[in-house]
């Protein structure tokens, strides 16, 4: 059993699962962040998407203001300031400091753990596949190829159907609708150099916050794409949002849609990350 390496780089918490063939130069990495749903944290994630078998270093990054840098005052705060405003207390920081971080995290954990210059890739859960668009999106991290899991692609279609969910109006600012415009990945489709992209989604969740969404980013991805082979989408039937159950803060054991999850993300990340970097 591999034992993993945790830590921290440049101030964020990680998780890190070295490749199934062991360490070596040009071995390719993968960046992970969570969601904000279970599983909320990088230990949990890496227990919920192992990425098994995996011939790549597994790298699980904490957000911030959740898990170990959730704010004084615990998830109670983390409630209060999302019932204040969502998008510009929680979504738009996290994020943005998320992407800011990234880049110093990986150019430590590159000396910590002798990475070399292998290709890279991104999975993320959720807001954690809000932050992976973003590094793609930017230019923050060169990344190859990429797995998306029950996606925020449209920030505001997803803080409407929260809204909805929990019957309330989140009245829209410049300021926010700013964040959201940041955030709509179908609308910047055509501004970004995609990498090899596989969403997947599940059948039983919310349709007009993450569904209908990620089917628009796929058709515009397939779309553009010289081969239809570089964007997939994928629906596991009877799955919902969270890929684990609550707490969804610690290892717990990998539930069946997560596992599914998982053969699908190895074989995408395989074929684009790992073997593509062997060519």
């Amino acid at each position: 059993m591999t034992i993993p390496m945790t830590g921290q780089a440049a101030g964020v918490p990680f998780l890190a699962l070295p490749p199934s063939g062991g360490p070596r130069p040009d071995a390719p990495a993968v960046l992970a962040w969570h969601l904000m749903d279970p599983p909320r944290t990088e230990a949990a994630f890496a227990a919920a998407l192992p990425l098994a078998g995996l011939d790549a270093w597994r790298i699980y990054l904490g957000l911030p203001m959740t898990g170990s840098r959730t704010p004084p005052g615990g998830d109670e705060e983390v409630m209060r300031l999302g019932y204040e405003d969502a998008v510009l207390n929680l979504f738009g920081p996290i994020s943005d400091q998320a992407v800011a971080e990234v880049a110093p995290a990986y150019d430590e954990l590159r000396r910590e753990l002798d990475l070399g210059s292998g290709p890279v890739g991104v999975l993320g859960g959720s807001h954690g596949a809000a932050v992976a668009q973003l590094v793609i999106a930017e230019g923050t991290v060169d990344v190859s190829a990429a797995v998306l899991v029950s996606p925020v692609v449209r920030l505001r279609s997803i803080v409407e159907a929260n809204a909805r969910n929990y019957d309330m109006t989140y009245t829209w600012s410049e300021p926010s609708l700013a964040v959201a415009g940041r955030m709509d990945f179908v609308a910047r489709a055509d501004e970004v150099s995609w990498p090899a992209t596989l969403l997947v989604i599940g059948a039983d969740d919310d349709a007009s916050g993450v569904r209908e969404p990620a089917e628009q980013l796929h058709a515009a991805l397939a779309d553009r794409s010289a081969s239809q082979e570089r964007a997939e989408l994928i629906v596991i039937d009877g799955m919902g949002h969270a890929l684990a159950d609550e707490p969804g803060t610690e290892p717990a054991p990998q539930t069946a849609h997560a596992a599914e999850v998982d053969e699908h993300a190895v074989r995408w990340l395989r074929r684009h990350l790992v073997d593509a970097g062997r060519r």
